[in-house]
């Protein structure tokens, strides 16, 4: 049974309340938000992660600066929430759906719409409400359109790093689907990669699967060739950050090794994504810009340090698996096969 939240809007006060994926699975702290800058720091520093949350979280962190700082008129108020909106952009480079959430914020709520700095601040807060309501439905949208891929009965999935309620407002995009494959009766198994370096999968995937009561086995990454040899997988399901237009896609480093596994031993491999993650303006892989992350992650777990002190480490968040290893991409509209760079486009435009 579910008892927690990712992300919510405390009205009373004006502050917008994260559940700090920091210190999961030991500890369930929440924290209150009342700046941008604060809020640009908590997913910097991955207090918040999850495309779809990092974009909801954004959008919130608009409202919340609104109400924090002081303007003479709409005017300067709209400069500030400009300048807020900048920052917020500079946070992580890889997810689209920051991008995206920012650029909604801007068409549902334009300052020329409102006259008043009491109506623009309503018209932000209304925006970033939509957006994150918006969230919760289309996974479960994508969760239905992928229970087409199910067989009957019983179902195992390898899955990587975290796409549940912890990455998203409510319901999950990949997890969303083994939620839903859960709930509607199937015998559920996953196994359940630990993600390296930041530990999602043993983190905050295993925690969210335990309070769904949805049976999982943790593995290490490199274990995934060993339990599809030894143990009858069904398919593979991740998350996204982006979509490139060939369909290329951007996910927690790791995600491309999984997907070269599974095709080797010919096991489907999907990707959950929102329609906010498909972005036609990236062409193919060579266009996404990888965040590079403090070394540190990798050579310390939890405070402890396992490697020598003063390694040269590599440490990107995020690979791109290319398009001729993912089987389907599935959105809130459908399935998508093959060929990626034609039925994309012809999706984004219906």
């Amino acid at each position: 049974m579910k008892n927690y939240t990712s992300i919510e809007w405390i009205d009373a006060n004006k502050t917008l309340r994260l559940l700090d994926q920091s210190v999961l699975p030991a500890k369930v702290v929440y924290n209150d938000y009342t700046s941008a800058g604060d809020i640009a720091t908590a997913i910097k520093n991955m207090v918040v992660r999850g495309a779809p949350l990092i974009g909801v979280t954004a959008a919130y962190g608009l409202v919340v600066e609104s109400f924090r700082v002081k303007a003479a008129d709409i005017s300067e108020l709209a400069d500030l929430i400009e300048k807020a909106d900048v920052l917020l952009r500079a946070t992580r480079p890889t997810a689209v759906n920051l991008f995206w959430a920012l650029d909604e914020m801007k068409r549902l709520a334009p300052v020329s719409k409102f006259e008043t700095q009491t109506q623009y601040k309503a018209g932000l807060l209304s925006a970033a409400q939509q957006l994150a309501e918006q969230d919760i439905q289309i996974n479960k949208k994508i969760a239905q359109h992928a229970m087409q891929l199910m067989p009957k009965n019983a179902v195992t999935f390898i899955h990587h790093c975290n796409t549940g309620s912890l990455a998203t407002v409510d319901y999950g995009t990949a997890l969303g689907v083994i939620r839903m494959a859960h709930e509607q009766g199937l015998a559920t198994t996953v196994f359940v990669d630990e993600t390296r370096p930041r530990l999602q999968g043993a983190k905050l995937t295993s925690w969210e699967l335990k309070q769904l009561g949805i049976k999982h086995y943790l593995i290490v990454d490199g274990a995934s060739s060993s339990v599809m040899s030894n143990n009858k997988v069904d398919l593979c399901i991740v998350g996204c950050d982006r979509v490139a237009a060939n369909g290329d896609v951007a996910n927690k480093i790791g995600t491309c090794n999984l997907a070269i596994v599974a095709k080797a031993h010919k096991v489907p491999f999907f990707v959950a994504a929102p329609l906010s993650t498909i972005d036609l303006n990236t062409l193919c892989r060579s266009d996404i810009e990888i965040e590079q992350r403090d070394g540190d992650e990798v050579t310390n777990i939890d405070g402890a340090q396992i490697a020598p002190e003063g390694v040269l480490v590599y440490n990107p968040a995020f690979d791109v698996t290319p398009a001729e290893y993912i089987s389907a991409i599935i959105t809130e509209k459908g399935i998508v096969y093959p060929p990626f760079q034609e039925n994309l486009q012809k999706l984004k435009e219906a």
